[in-house]
């Protein structure tokens, strides 16, 4: 029987066929850190002991995905956001870093406020507003996706973080949220912002496994979704309500125009760790 260093070698051997050694090696590190339900130190620790028959079938199933570049998150089944571990399967994005940011912006913004009501749109596997209820002790939130499948995800996670968050689906193209208008105080979403043509600059494993509804707008409408979502959240924001957007970096000076456009006041664009215009927030004068 194999030792568990063996086996992480081996698996790191394997994934170098497709990956870079660096990220082989990470990879491996976080497969049987996650089977052997542990921490990096721990794994060290264990490194010398036999691996049971159990690990090692759960390690070769995961090799096999692995190597077809299916993600990683979606191989365990989970992916890590602000501090949280949530569920996640290919009916929802996998959670990214430049999403923390929005959402620590928001959290940042309304800590101090007594009580806040807060809609987020295109919700996939919930983090944004679960996160937000945890972080925000009197917040009322709603999160709100196209997907039944997604909104399943997000009310598992919900469940399992011990979160209070309402859903909503809806297809915000078509429908207005069915809320009170003028009673919200933030509208946040991170939606499909990747341009058509973008799609022979993604990697295999996002463009072949990650759902392409959450993803992809037409080359020719880039601002398909901040349009309409900017439209909805003027009747849905209180006079002095803010909008939260994560943006294609591309488009943050259309961004912030077609705001401004629309009445928003106080548009401006913040840069995320790597110094890419990601974000952008707005505040809503009232009619």
């Amino acid at each position: 029987m194999p030792t568990i260093g063996e086996v992480l070698a081996q698996l790191a051997q394997q994934l170098e066929q497709v990956y870079e050694q660096p990220e082989a090696r990470t990879m491996s590190e976080w497969v049987l850190e996650h089977f052997l339900q542990t921490n990096r130190f721990g794994l060290m620790q264990k490194r010398a002991g036999a691996a049971s028959e159990i690990l090692l079938e759960q390690v070769r199933q995961a090799q096999q995905r692995l190597l077809r570049q299916e993600p990683l998150q979606y191989v365990l089944g989970e992916a890590s956001f602000y501090g949280r571990e949530f569920k996640v399967t290919p009916a929802v994005l996998i959670p990214r870093p430049e999403t923390e940011e929005l959402v620590q912006w928001v959290v940042k913004t309304y800590e101090r406020h007594p009580e806040v009501r807060l809609l987020d749109i295109g919700t996939g596997s919930g983090c944004i507003p679960i996160t937000l209820a945890a972080e925000l002790e009197h917040a009322h939130v709603w999160g709100l996706d196209v997907s039944g499948d997604a909104l399943e995800v997000a009310k598992r996670n919900a469940l399992e973080l011990g979160q209070r968050v309402e859903w909503l689906q809806q297809d915000i193209l078509r429908e207005v949220p069915g809320l009170p208008p003028y009673s919200l105080d933030a509208v946040i979403s991170n939606p499909p912002y990747v341009l058509e043509q973008e799609k022979e600059l993604m990697r295999e494993n996002v463009l072949h496994h990650e759902p392409h509804l959450a993803l992809f707008v037409p080359n020719e409408d880039p601002l398909l979704f901040y349009r309409r979502i900017a439209e909805v959240a003027q009747r849905l924001l209180k006079p002095g309500g803010r909008l939260f957007f994560e943006i294609n970096e591309q488009f943050a000076q259309e961004t912030v125009a077609m705001l401004q456009a629309q009445g928003y006041r106080e548009a401006r664009v913040r840069t995320d760790l790597r110094g890419k215009e990601r974000m952008v927030a707005a505040t809503w004068a009232g009619n």
